[in-house]
């Protein structure tokens, strides 16, 4: 079974060094190029794919949509989860990291930021970067595709690869095993949350990980037991 993970190209608030998590901007001018780069890489090396996942953040789109587009293949099946969004940051969302190292202490933002299990601080319900207050997720809480206790007011890794991992198991799992060629654009910590589950990756081992930016990931997985037979960046 073929797997490609690419988290997306840098976008306008990575480029401004602010806390984005589930804000959601666009890619920048470089973002654009490195998706494009991506594209480009895939098809030298001969992929084709036949789904595509994304989260419903616009810079995880257009990075899906741009490497389709220098593949060719922007006609193929397309599926959007909130499960596959980045994870959200909370209090910090919009902030400026070096602002807020020097208002909490550079420590506390690295355990923030790196620590697999501690979240930053929470949100309330009144502040308008909660998701609940998005007419985006309004509508797809009231769809049924999620529920307002899955709206959060901040989240840590461990947090994320919870709400990833029945994507994975219910949605993506079975397009492979049906024999689809898989390409999933998203972001950071939920591309982490599914290396977590396919390297049986603990907590703390996951926190090591880092996944560049417009660099496709490749998993070549046993048909039957689900083994990395072989894993490597393009």
């Amino acid at each position: 079974m073929l797997l490609v993970l690419c988290r997306h190209g840098q976008s306008e608030w990575n480029l401004k060094n602010l806390f984005t998590g589930w804000t959601d901007v666009d890619l920048s001018e470089k973002g654009v190029e490195e998706a494009r780069e991506a594209g480009k890489a895939l098809k030298a090396n001969g992929f084709s794919f036949d789904v595509a996942y994304s989260s419903v953040l616009k810079r995880a789109n257009r990075t899906m949509d741009l490497i389709l587009e220098e593949l060719g293949e922007e006609n193929i099946e397309k599926h959007y989860s909130w499960r596959l969004n980045e994870r959200h940051y909370g209090a910090l969302q919009g902030l400026n990291k070096a602002d807020s190292a020097k208002k909490w202490g550079d420590e506390q933002v690295h355990v923030w930021r790196r620590s697999a299990n501690v979240p930053p601080p929470a949100l309330t319900k009144d502040d308008p970067r909660f998701p609940g207050n998005d007419p985006k997720y309004q509508a797809l809480v009231k769809s049924g595709e999620m529920s307002e206790e899955d709206l959060p007011l901040t989240e840590c890794l461990v947090d994320t690869a919870k709400r990833v991992k029945p994507y994975f198991v219910g949605t993506i799992l079975p397009a492979l095993e049906s024999g689809k060629k898989v390409l999933i654009a998203a972001h950071g910590n939920s591309l982490r949350a599914l290396v977590m589950e396919l390297e049986h990756l603990t907590a703390d081992e996951i926190v090591s990980v880092e996944i560049p930016t417009g660099k496709p990931l490749v998993y070549a997985l046993d048909d039957k037991t689900l083994a990395v037979k072989k894993k490597y960046y393009l």
